[in-house]
């Protein structure tokens, strides 16, 4: 099964990933630790069902030398002692913001600061471009029904 649209070879949506990926390049590049971008993007992934990027976010993790246990815990993190603080407040605000509709009021106060203890403003700005850049990757490939499972690492590198 293919996907429903190839967004790559689509005028538009091709034109717009490009930017999507100049902007992924940037918080990557930034002070956010890359283990912390690995775990958010897996996190928000398997939350919204993107089979997708949550195979091309594991196998990055991977590959940049994350261990397969901590990835394997995420979906579980609150019961999960392989944490750290900063990693359970990034965590904690990405579901959160992927979940903002489930939410009156959006995200809330507490989660926030909680965030806010343990990154600085350039690492929570990354951190809030990184979470809504991911949930709006997740939601363009279920929508086209892109397929999982053969992602290689840096592929798109």
């Amino acid at each position: 099964m293919g996907p429903r649209l190839n967004l790559f070879e689509n005028p538009i949506a091709g034109k717009v990933i490009k930017h999507f990926a100049s902007a992924g390049k940037a918080v990557h590049d930034s002070p956010l630790p890359l283990s912390t971008q690995h775990l958010v993007t897996l996190r928000a992934s398997q939350i919204n069902g993107c089979g997708f990027c949550t195979d091309m976010h594991s196998k990055d993790a991977v590959a940049a030398g994350e261990d397969w246990l901590r990835l394997n815990l995420v979906a579980a993190w609150r019961e999960a002692t392989c944490f750290t603080e900063a990693e359970r407040a990034a965590l904690e605000l990405t579901e959160e913001a992927t979940r903002i509709a489930d939410g009156a009021g959006g995200v809330p106060d507490e989660v926030w600061e909680n965030a806010a203890k343990h990154y600085d403003e350039e690492q929570l700005g990354a951190l809030v471009i990184l979470i809504a850049m991911i949930n709006t990757y997740n939601r363009m490939n279920v929508m086209i029904q892109q397929p999982a499972g053969s992602y290689q690492p840096g592929q798109f590198a």
